[in-house]
């Protein structure tokens, strides 16, 4: 029995970072995130240590899931501002909205928490996805592939 989430409202953030195309069936998340980590210490002005592992999909993306269809992946750090990006890097606002926040243990390769979040709590809970930007929120404890936690941030809104 997978933990209900909590549902909150994430208030707006300033991200920097870097972002590539990819799909699941051309998963390039390993070649995103070594681009990225050995220049993060470059952002300056960053809030705190997590690391945001964002996907941005379009608005049909899961209906009918292809895994061959193209989304944006972003790997970034939250910000004050953006008065310095560093090269190579750009910003990001994620807007303000409604999200079920997940705790997922275990290695990013293991996919029920997903599974269960899109086949089974999604369609009995009172919410539906919402068009916006979907995330990980990777702690100070997470090493990839390692059975620490992370936050799985679903973008929802009521069913009408």
């Amino acid at each position: 029995m997978m933990l209900q989430p909590r549902v909150e409202i994430l208030h707006e953030k300033k991200l920097i970072g870097k972002h590539l195309a990819m799909s699941f069936a051309d998963n390039k998340t390993r070649e995103l995130w070594r681009s990225f980590i050995p220049y993060r210490k470059e952002i300056t002005n960053a809030v705190g240590s997590e690391l945001y592992s964002l996907q941005l999909y379009s608005p049909a993306f899961f209906s009918p899931f292809n895994p061959h269809e193209l989304f944006e992946k972003w790997a970034a750090v939250e910000v004050t501002d953006f008065d310095a990006i560093p090269e190579g890097m750009e910003a990001f606002t994620l807007t303000r909205g409604l999200y079920a926040v997940f705790l997922h243990k275990g290695s990013s390769t293991d996919n029920s928490t997903f599974q269960y979040i899109f086949s089974s709590w999604l369609p009995d809970s009172e919410y539906m996805l919402d068009d916006r930007p979907h995330f990980e929120l990777l702690g100070t404890k997470y090493k990839n592939a390692d059975p620490n936690s992370e936050e799985i941030w679903v973008p929802v809104r009521l069913k009408f």
